[in-house]
C-alpha cells in the first residue's frame, strides 16, 4: 500500500508538471498557450495564431513554467453596453518573472488576458526609458508582414481611421500630438484596439480567425499604454508617469493586456474588456439611465451660447420623446449675447426640464486644448472646484456632463478621469468623455460613464472633406474595432449635410444608431431635418434603446459590410450597412430570429425611403452603394 501511495503521488506530481507545461488552455479547450523561448505562442483549435516572443518586465523575462492557479467564474450586470447580463469563465495560470514578480494569464473562451504582478510587499521596480516615457515592460507581439490588419496610428484623441493594410510600413500622418515615425517616415506608434486577421478567411466556406489587442482596468497611479513597432515586432509601451519610476504603481500590478481571439462573431460579441475590470463602485446605480440625446454642434459647428437654438433642440427632443438634450460649449457666455435678452444657462436648464427633457452640459477639461479653446474652463481641475461645480449641476437639475479635450494616456490624465468619474457619481451625474482615451473597462467600474468619443465620428463632416468618401468603409470597420471595447460616441444619423456633404444613404445613417453602441446616443442632425422625416422614422428614433440585453453578430467583414442584431426586452433591432461603393446583396439566412411581425427601413433604387411591414423576415436585402437597412421586430 505504501508503494502504491508513492506511485500515486509521483503520478499526480508528473501530471501537474505536464499540465503546467502542456495544458495551458481555455475552459472550452479552443484556446491554448505554449511557452516558447522567452515568450508564448497562442493557438486556436490547435493552430498557432499569435506569437508573443517576449514576456516580462525590467529586462527580465519569464523565469519559470506557467502553473495553474484557479478557475475564474464571473457573473455581473451592466447598465449599458452590448449585453446587460455578462458571464464568463477562465483558467488562470502564473509564472515567475525574476525574483520579485510574476505574470498572471487567464485563458477565456474568447481570448487571453494577462498582467504583471509584483511579489508580496513590492510595488514594482523602476522602469527603463521607453520611446515615449517610462516603460519597464517587455511584452511584444509579432505581426508578420503580409498579415491583414486594421490599426489606427496613435493620436491622443484616438480620432483616426482603421485602414486595411498588410504591412507595418505605413506613412505617418499628422496627429494632434505630432508624428511618430522612423527614418523612412513610417509610423511607429499605434493605438488600441488593433485588429489582426491571424488566420485568413477561406475563400470557400469556413471562417477566419482574428485577434483584437487592447488593455483594460486602468487604476489610479497607472498610465495607459500603446504599441510601438520595429518591423514585425510590436511592443507594449506605457505612457508617461508622474513622478517617473514605478512600473506597477501602488497596486502591485499592471493593467490587464487583453487579446480577444476567435471568429469575427467571437470578437464582436466579446465582453472581455469589462470581464477583467473592477466591479462597480456605485452602490445604488438606479439613477443611471441610458438614452438618446439631441445635440447641437454638428449642424452649427459651434457651441450653445444661443438660447433660441438650445430651445429648438430641446423642443425636438420633446417632440421625438428623446430623454436628453446636450447643451454644448460656451453656455457660460449665454448672457453676453444680446439676442438672448439676459437668459443664462439656468434658464436653458429650466426650459428643458419644463419640457420633460433632461439637460446635460459641456465642460473643457482644461488639460488638453486650452488656449483658443471654448469655455467654460478650469472649473473641474481642483478637487474643491470640481465638487462645487458638480454640486451646482445636481442642484439645478443637470443630468450629466460632457467633458472634452484631454491630453493623452499619461498617468495624470488617467487619474484625472477617475477623479471626475468618482466626483460625478457622488452628485448623480452621467459622464461622456470627449477628446479622450478609449474605454478600458471603466464603464463597468464607474457605470455613470455611459459614453466616450475616441473615434473619428460624424463631427468630422464639419472639419475636413476627407470624411465624405471614407465614411462608409470606416463605418463598416468600427463594429469590428473601436466599438468592440466599449461605448462609442460617434454621433450618428445625419440625413442632411453639415459643412461637408455625406454620401451614405438615409437607411445607412439610420442603421448607425443600432450598429454603434453608446449609452448616450447623440443624434447629429438638425431639428428641421429629423422632423421632416416620415413619421415611422421619427417614431423609431423616439423608441430607440441606448442599452441592449443581447447583441448578436450576423454577418460581415471589416470595411465591406456588417449586420448586427441587438435585443431590448422583447424587441429585436437588426441593422446592416454596405461599406463599399458597389451595390451589394446581403444574405440574412443566418438571422434566425423569432418575430411575429417586423418593420423594414431601407433605401429604394433612387435612395429615398422604402418602409414596409411583413410577417416573414427576408432572406436577403439588396443594398445600394453605401446603403443600409434596419429591421425592427417583436419576439
Amino acid at each position: 500500500m505504501k508503494d502504491m501511495r508513492i506511485i500515486s503521488v509521483l503520478v499526480l506530481f508528473c501530471a501537474s508538471l505536464w499540465a503546467s507545461a502542456e495544458e495551458v488552455k481555455s475552459p472550452n479547450g479552443k484556446l491554448s498557450l505554449t511557452e516558447q523561448g522567452a515568450g508564448w505562442a497562442v493557438s486556436y483549435n490547435g493552430q498557432t495564431v499569435m506569437e508573443l516572443p517576449a514576456i516580462g518586465f525590467d529586462s527580465t523575462s519569464v523565469s519559470g513554467k506557467l502553473r495553474f492557479l484557479r478557475e475564474v467564474k464571473d457573473d455581473y450586470q451592466m447598465i449599458a453596453g452590448k449585453r446587460l447580463h455578462c458571464t464568463n469563465e477562465a483558467n488562470e495560470y502564473a509564472a515567475p518573472v525574476g525574483q520579485e514578480g510574476r505574470v498572471v494569464v487567464r485563458l477565456y473562451n474568447d481570448g487571453i488576458a494577462f498582467r504583471y504582478e509584483a511579489a508580496a510587499g513590492k510595488t514594482g521596480k523602476p522602469g527603463i526609458s521607453g520611446i515615449s516615457g517610462i516603460s519597464g515592460e517587455l511584452t511584444t507581439f509579432r505581426i508578420p508582414e503580409g498579415t491583414r490588419r486594421w490599426m489606427q496610428q496613435w493620436a491622443d484623441s484616438y480620432e483616426g481611421f482603421f485602414p486595411l493594410s498588410t504591412t507595418a510600413k505605413q506613412k505617418a500622418v499628422p496627429s494632434y500630438s505630432g508624428q511618430y515615425k522612423d527614418a523612412e517616415g513610417n509610423n511607429v506608434r499605434w493605438g488600441y484596439p488593433a485588429l489582426i486577421e491571424v488566420s485568413p478567411t477561406p475563400s470557400k466556406g469556413g471562417e477566419g480567425v482574428f485577434a483584437l489587442i487592447s488593455e483594460a482596468n486602468i487604476e489610479k497611479g497607472q498610465s495607459a499604454s500603446c504599441l510601438y513597432n520595429d518591423g514585425e515586432l510590436f511592443r507594449i509601451v506605457q505612457d508617461k508617469k508622474e513622478p517617473a519610476g514605478e512600473v506597477m504603481a501602488g497596486h502591485g500590478h499592471t493593467p490587464w493586456r487583453v487579446v480577444i481571439i476567435g471568429t469575427l462573431k467571437d470578437v464582436v460579441e466579446s465582453t472581455l474588456v469589462t470581464d477583467v475590470s473592477e466591479p462597480s463602485k456605485i452602490d445604488d446605480p438606479s439613477w443611471i439611465l441610458p438614452g438618446v440625446v439631441s445635440w447641437v454642434y454638428w449642424a452649427y459647428n459651434h457651441g450653445s451660447n444661443d438660447y433660441s437654438i438650445i430651445k429648438k433642440y430641446t423642443d425636438m427632443a420633446a417632440t421625438l420623446k428623446l430623454p436628453y438634450v446636450l447643451i454644448d460649449a460656451e453656455w457660460d457666455q449665454m448672457d453676453q449675447l444680446a439676442s438672448n435678452e439676459g437668459k443664462t444657462i439656468e434658464d436653458a436648464v429650466n426650459y428643458a426640464l419644463s419640457k420633460g427633457v433632461k439637460p446635460m452640459i459641456w465642460y473643457n477639461s482644461s488639460v488638453g486644448w486650452v488656449d483658443g479653446a471654448p469655455t467654460p474652463k478650469f472649473r473641474l481641475n481642483k478637487p474643491e472646484d470640481r465638487e462645487k461645480e458638480f454640486a451646482w449641476c445636481e442642484k439645478i437639475g443637470v443630468a450629466g456632463v460632457k467633458i472634452d479635450f484631454f491630453s493623452g494616456d499619461t498617468q495624470l490624465n488617467m487619474d484625472f478621469c477617475l477623479d471626475l468619474l468618482e466626483s460625478a457619481a457622488r452628485h448623480h451625474l452621467l459622464v461622456n468623455f470627449h477628446g479622450a482615451t478609449i474605454p478600458r473597462g471603466w464603464q463597468r467600474t464607474w457605470p455613470n460613464l455611459l459614453s466616450t468619443e475616441a473615434v473619428y465620428g460624424a463631427e468630422w463632416y464639419n472639419n475636413v472633406p476627407t470624411f465624405t468618401n471614407k465614411a462608409a468603409c470606416h463605418n463598416a470597420t468600427l463594429p469590428f474595432t473601436r466599438n468592440v471595447i466599449g461605448p462609442m460616441d460617434y454621433t450618428p444619423c445625419a440625413f442632411s449635410d453639415s459643412q461637408h456633404p455625406h454620401i451614405t444613404s438615409r437607411a445607412h445613417e439610420l442603421a448607425l444608431t443600432v450598429l454603434f453602441e453608446s449609452g448616450l446616443q447623440h443624434l447629429a442632425d438638425r431639428p428641421e431635418s429629423f422632423l421632416s422625416q416620415p413619421q415611422q422614422v421619427q417614431q423609431f428614433l423616439g423608441q430607440l434603446p441606448a442599452a441592449w440585453d443581447e447583441t448578436r453578430f450576423i454577418d460581415g467583414y471589416p470595411g465591406e459590410y456588417v449586420v448586427l442584431a441587438r435585443r431590448s426586452g422583447n424587441t429585436w433591432y437588426v441593422a446592416g450597412i454596405n461599406g463599399t461603393d458597389e451595390a451589394k446583396t446581403i444574405n440574412l439566412q443566418a438571422l434566425a430570429l423569432q418575430t411575429s411581425r417586423f418593420k423594414l427601413f431601407a433605401d429604394d433604387k433612387e435612395g429615398n425611403w422604402s418602409i414596409s411591414s411583413a410577417k416573414d423576415l427576408p432572406s436577403s436585402i439588396n443594398c445600394l452603394p453605401r446603403g443600409g437597412f434596419v429591421i425592427v421586430g417583436n419576439k
